[in-house]
């Protein structure tokens, strides 16, 4: 009798801690949730998803109305086959040709980001497109303008009345759209998803061992299948009057540091950092092997372990990790037409 309870034990053990099977993807009107991702954190009971709010969503992300002198729009500084970011682009080019002060950050999977901005500085998707917009560097408009500049287009009132109801156009359903839009830029069919699904004949030997090395030296703060934990970190770069989270959070501690960058499409989304400073992923690797440096106590505990700073990388390593990167690229997302201007 004690057998046959501690086996049956053992059994009801193996059912709990077996993982569950992944769900498919699931379609929601056009949203999917792929399959082995975590549940959405955007609010969609307050936005929901439909196929014709995106489609005006995107009608407004490429629109240089949204700027002062109808020339900027969102997806100047967002390029689709730079995975929405601004390519070549150290940091964004604005409007009258202005430099911003950080590199514009990738635009996918959105919905499950927690904050926006290398500093955080937006927690809420929904008024994430406030700052672009009335940012004297970038779109330096205002909104109030904006939406006078909508209401007297012969086309935005019918797209704004198909999306929600009404004809009116006022900043929330604005902001509303652009949400959509940019919530239904989804990566998740890329190489590495292909092997993550079953197909073990996806990646070669060279990409399989680096996805070895990225998991031991890499993965710490690019965990997950959305490949970032969302944390903010000081990673050894050389200081530049940009202080980071701290001016979000006015906390010392913050000093310095910035956003974890998920590295989705990293093939296609250099220049690199906060600041855009590294062009190649060779220069990324070669920073963290032999170029960090501990010019604050904001430091990352992960770079300065053993009394030395940086992640020991051979140039092997190197090779191989970078081989796996690029296994990120996800080719469909990145010439889809659905998210395309024309």
């Amino acid at each position: 009798m004690q057998k046959h309870f501690i086996y049956l034990f053992f059994i009801l053990l193996l059912v709990q801690c077996t993982k569950p099977e992944s769900v498919e993807p699931t379609e929601d009107n056009g949203f999917i949730v792929p399959k082995g991702f975590p549940a959405p954190l955007y609010n969609f009971s307050e936005n929901p998803y439909s196929n014709v709010k995106r489609e005006l969503g995107r009608k407004l992300f490429y629109d240089a109305k949204l700027s002062r002198d109808n020339t900027i729009s969102c997806g100047s500084c967002h390029q689709q086959s730079a995975a929405f970011t601004h390519a070549g682009h150290r940091v964004s080019h604005g409007i009258d040709n202005l430099l911003g002060t950080r590199n514009s950050p990738t635009l996918f999977n959105l919905a499950w980001q927690p904050l926006f901005f290398w500093d955080g500085g937006v927690g809420d998707l929904d008024l994430f497109h406030i700052n672009p917009i009335q940012n004297p560097v970038e779109m330096d408009e205002t909104v109030s303008n904006v939406l006078t500049k909508l209401n007297t287009d012969s086309n935005y009132p019918s797209m704004f009345k198909e999306a929600f109801g009404t004809t009116d156009i006022t900043s929330l359903r604005l902001f509303q759209a652009l949400s959509i839009f940019m919530i239904s830029l989804e990566s998740y069919q890329s190489k590495y998803d292909d092997f993550l699904q079953g197909n073990k004949n996806a990646l070669s030997a060279t990409e399989k061992a680096g996805l070895s090395l990225f998991e031991s030296k890499c993965a710490t703060c690019h965990t997950g299948v959305l490949f970032t934990d969302f944390s903010f970190r000081n990673n050894g770069l050389p200081l530049t009057s940009d202080l980071g989270r701290f001016r979000v959070s006015a906390l010392a501690s913050d000093s310095f540091k910035f956003k974890v960058p998920s590295l989705r499409n990293v093939e296609k989304s250099g220049p690199y950092m906060h600041d855009g400073r590294f062009v190649t992923l060779d220069e990324v690797l070669n920073h963290y092997s032999s170029g960090v440096v501990k010019s604050t106590s904001t430091l990352d505990t992960i770079l300065q372990r053993n009394s030395q700073l940086g992640i020991a990388l051979t140039a092997d390593e190197k090779t191989k990790i970078i081989a796996f990167l690029k296994t990120l690229t996800d080719n469909k997302f990145l010439n889809d037409k659905r998210f395309s201007e024309f």
